[in-house]
């Protein structure tokens, strides 16, 4: 089965250097700054579970692609997905799947209208890994979970699928094929839409939250997060809910959502995708000033983020 990985950042360049650790036939399709280190450091994963150098790891670039692959594993940022989803398109065939592994449910829509929205061709996918690149661009693993889910959207199998999950067995992560993936999906989302919320709102981490007393304003959110998955008939099971409750109230923890550290950092969040989809499919106001729930001024926070973000690097001199 030949893959291609969309990007080798931390999360693509993780599942994929995994895979090719394991032997599999991967590709990176990366951009020449990324490829010129590659060339100088090879692909480098530190990781509880075990380290891994891959010198020069196979990659291309957008411009040379001239044939479809079995499987593209996406993985970009949500304000990314129209430019990758440019990059690849010429890898994508009549037998061609994609496995997406973003938050939230807005790119599933996306790549189902531009690629086909039947069962086998875009699947649904999550992830459990925290990881991040440092300066060199090596993978750093920070969690001790590095698993991923997957399935078709309309909850059966196929020998596509099938396929797809003798790939990845055996490989150094965790894998499985499910049955209920868009529900697995839901449940991951309104956990990181409460997560995010709450952690950018503060500006803190769950422990710090916890610290100040604050824990019932991250319950609150959590519950109205639940509340419009479930109008959607994706109700988060009492087992996630009680995972999710257990998380946010966890004295002394040092979890925070990875779009608190795009804010503390200056850089883009995914705002709109995680909380600005997730209102709007509540029926919220989208954050504007008639929109007080705990969700809509999360929101509206970091649409001023945004909005000052903006500002300030459009006036900034050049460098």
């Amino acid at each position: 089965m030949r893959i291609l990985v969309v990007g080798a950042g931390a999360i693509g360049g993780y599942f994929g250097g995994r895979l090719l650790q394991a032997g599999r036939a991967v590709t990176f399709l990366v951009r020449p700054r990324r490829k010129a280190q590659l060339e100088k450091v090879g692909l480098v994963i530190r990781s509880r579970f075990g380290d891994a150098s891959l010198p020069a790891p196979p990659t291309i670039a957008a411009d040379a692609l001239r044939r479809p692959f079995d499987l593209i594993l996406l993985s970009c940022k949500s304000y990314d997905l129209q430019s990758a989803a440019d990059s690849f398109a010429p890898a994508v065939g009549p037998d061609t799947t994609i496995l997406p592994l973003l938050n939230g449910m807005g790119h599933m829509e996306y790549l189902g209208e531009r690629f086909g929205a039947g069962a086998a061709a875009v699947l649904g996918g999550q992830c459990v890994i925290s990881v991040t690149l440092d300066g060199d661009g090596r993978i750093l693993h920070l969690n001790d979970t590095h698993g991923l889910s997957f399935g078709q959207q309309n909850g059966e199998t196929s020998p596509r699928v099938e396929a797809i999950a003798s790939t990845f067995s055996g490989a150094n992560f965790e894998s499985r094929l499910s049955k209920t993936i868009l529900q697995e999906m839901w449940e991951k989302w309104v956990l990181i839409a409460t997560m995010a919320g709450s952690n950018c709102l503060m500006r803190a981490a769950v422990g710090d939250i916890v610290a100040a007393g604050a824990e019932n304003l991250s319950l609150a959110l959590l519950d109205e997060c639940a509340g419009i998955a479930t109008a959607q008939n994706f109700a988060p099971s009492a087992a996630a809910m009680t995972r999710n409750r257990a998380m946010l109230t966890m004295p002394g923890s040092t979890f925070a959502a990875s779009m608190l550290r795009d804010v503390e950092r200056g850089a883009p969040t995914e705002a709109d995708h995680i909380l600005g989809d997730l209102l709007r499919r509540g029926g919220g106001g989208g954050g504007g000033p008639n929109d007080l729930s705990l969700l809509g001024v999360a929101y509206a926070h970091l649409r001023a983020y945004e909005a000052r973000r903006k500002r300030e690097n459009s006036t900034a001199p050049p460098a």
